[in-house]
């Protein structure tokens, strides 16, 4: 599928050593971002505990050698200490728990995307399988970064890396204000752009969609949860926002238990039929036990793939019972049962992520744990939320006893704030220097989400691939210092061509076959690509091909390659032919290996490409064989053609 693999494995040790090298290199620009923090907090920590001191001085009554009495200097003190601890006020239970737990998520993901597999095996490996069982209309639309991805696998790869680990320390050190709802709003639209190219829109074009599979998507649930962290934090104080969480959750599990039941589906068969196909579930189950992984987890799910496919019938009745039950419970005021579809919840999870999804992290190329534990914690956040609010005693009546679902958390309480404007920057800084010091973690957050986006936007406008493609594919192109053999052959129009009298222009030689319908078209295309990356170096330059095959030699054979591969238009292009022992002997002089097959073309062709200089010098010789290389390592070839001939005029 196009831009969805780059014909490499993923273990390409050049591919490799180049993805490691560039991790390297950015992870010291957050080393420097590290030191810069670790200095801010000592200086900021002194400053906090000159505060201490000065506060505890204030309540001994002594200040600079003075007792402050009387009833003024008490309440001047203990406005001053409301105004501070009004300052401090804490996070929601709620909030702090989702903004935690997806931040670690983040971080564990950018970590996976660490794994040397990742530059070739993100397409090859995650995207390409969900993309091609998908709807044509979604695979055009997953191309499109798959092909980006392909062409820039170094920038892509570790940009990933960093984007997730910048956002997931983001939201860890950011609790509370802009700096919070930037990192939630930041999750939500890296998230969506992972749902759409990495999840192949969470597989839900698919065949065999299912909430055991991770449909919608696991990212799905990371923007949900950045869209709460950037909701207003008094929603969260109430138990408005938990309650809609959860109920937003049990539409979700119905309309899952609905999909689950659908028949026809493969989902409540489980023996393979009369026509050889197991059931999809246990077709799935089985599938993820054969990923390398522990010997207990395999084993564990290899037991569950063979009860699967004995009850397959009973397993999905149990499944859409279990999604139903949850989702209706989670529609209940009713605090038992709403805690009891919570844990309910958690077990079944749990259970689908060990026996079905496998974790969602295993096999090398996995790139997060899969929607299990991401939907988790949205659903015990939003528990959270509903339960442990943040209602001041003071606004509610004596005689009114809160229900034990709704009791506040005192720990969570904090006096309302004094009258007048909103404290200011300066004022939270005094009051608490370690809220500078997350405003500065934070910055440091975005600076390592920033070393990712912005070589990934740049190599999103960049339509060639990079020179590493190439390289890894057929190797780094060899330097020459020799006299380049001489010849004389006709081109494609009757005319006598000697390569003795193209000096003075950079000459780029190369051997195809006119008839040929592998290699000699895609080298022809990529000649094409190189002489329009040229621009006005151009005209200073000559591409010159030389027949293969003896025979299809003719000018009509040559004539009618160039205009099949739409190079006719080149000023610049010379397809030479001439009487087989003239060609042998240029062949043999380059070193070009030929057979010819039954059919006519040729079965073996050694695919190279010469660059001679203006005084005839065999410069650079490169191995140009397409092989089993996509669009992507075929444009890369052209990239680092072009650049070669770059480098040649402009150094003497």
């Amino acid at each position: 599928m196009p831009g969805m693999s780059s014909g490499l494995a993923p273990g390409n040790s050049v591919i490799v050593s180049a993805f490691q090298a560039a991790l390297l290199r950015q992870a010291l620009v957050v080393v420097v971002v590290l030191v810069f923090l670790a200095i801010a907090w000592s200086v900021l920590r002194s400053v906090q505990l000159r505060n201490a001191a000065a506060v505890s001085a204030a309540r001994s009554g002594v200040i600079g050698g003075a007792v402050v009495g009387g009833d003024a200097g008490l309440s001047g003190l203990a406005a001053s200490r409301s105004r501070q601890e009004a300052l401090a006020d804490p996070e929601p239970s709620g909030r702090r728990f989702l903004r935690i737990g997806f931040g670690l998520l983040w971080v564990f993901d950018g970590l996976l995307q660490g794994q040397t597999s990742m530059p070739l095996g993100m397409t090859s490996k995650v995207i390409a399988p969900t993309a091609a069982a998908s709807a044509h209309w979604v695979q055009h639309i997953v191309n499109f970064g798959a092909t980006i991805w392909s062409d820039h696998p170094i920038v892509a790869s570790t940009a990933a890396v960093w984007i997730q680990l910048g956002i997931g320390l983001w939201l860890l050190v950011a609790p509370r204000g802009f700096w919070s709802r930037a990192a939630g709003a930041t999750s939500v639209l890296w998230g969506l752009v992972v749902w759409v190219f990495g999840e192949v829109l969470g597989g839900l074009f698919a065949p065999g969609v299912s909430w055991m599979f991770g449909a919608p998507g696991a990212v799905l649930f990371y923007c949900f949860a950045g869209a709460l962290i950037v909701c207003d934090e008094r929603r969260w104080g109430t138990g408005q926002l938990g309650r809609l969480i959860l109920r937003t959750m049990a539409v979700f599990f119905i309309l899952m238990a609905g999909l689950q039941a659908w028949p026809g589906r493969g989902f409540w068969q489980g023996k393979p039929t009369s026509t050889g196909s197991a059931g999809t579930l246990t077709s799935m189950v089985n599938t993820m036990a054969a990923t390398p992984q522990p010997h207990d987890v395999a084993s564990w799910m290899s037991n569950f793939g063979s009860f699967a496919a004995d009850h397959g019938f009973a397993v999905n009745l149990f499944v859409v019972v279990v999604l139903a039950g949850i989702g209706l419970a989670f529609l209940s005021s009713r605090a038992l049962v709403v805690r009891s579809a919570v844990v309910v919840s958690v077990v079944v999870c749990l259970a689908d992520w060990v026996l079905v999804q496998d974790l969602g992290f295993f096999g090398g190329t996995g790139t997060d744990t899969n929607s299990m534990i991401p939907m988790l914690l949205v659903i015990v956040a939003g528990y959270v939320a509903l339960t442990r609010t943040s209602v001041v005693p003071e606004v509610l009546s004596p005689e009114l006893e809160l229900p034990a679902n709704l009791e506040p958390d005192l720990g969570w309480v904090s006096d309302p704030l004094p009258p007048g404007p909103p404290p200011t920057w300066r004022e939270r800084v005094r009051a608490r220097p370690v809220y500078a010091f997350r405003v500065l973690a934070a910055l440091g957050a975005v600076v390592v989400v920033l070393l990712g986006a912005a070589p990934m936007a740049a190599a999103s406008l960049n339509s060639q691939a990079d020179p590493i493609v190439y390289q890894a594919v057929d190797g780094s192109p060899s330097r020459l210092d020799v006299a380049a053999p001489v010849f004389v052959l006709r081109d494609q129009a009757g005319q006598l061509v000697g390569l003795s009298g193209l000096r003075g222009k950079v000459v780029v030689l190369t051997f195809l076959d006119p008839v040929g319908t592998l290699g000699s078209p895609v080298l022809a295309h990529e000649l094409r690509k190189c002489s329009l990356l040229l621009a006005a170096d151009n005209r200073l330059v000559e591409f010159v091909a030389v027949v293969t095959n003896p025979l299809y030699r003719l000018p009509a054979a040559t004539q009618a390659f160039d205009a099949d591969e739409g190079i006719a238009g080149m000023g610049n292009w010379l397809f030479l032919s001439g009487p087989v022992r003239h060609l042998t002997a240029v062949w043999k002089s380059y070193g070009i290996e030929t057979r010819v097959g039954l059919a006519g073309s040729t079965v073996a062709n050694s695919y190279r490409v010469f660059v001679i200089d203006g005084k005839g010098t065999e410069r650079y010789r490169f191995n140009a064989a397409p092989g089993p290389a996509s669009s992507a390592s075929e444009a890369s070839f052209a990239n680092v053609l072009a650049g070669t001939i770059e480098h040649m005029l402009t150094t003497p």
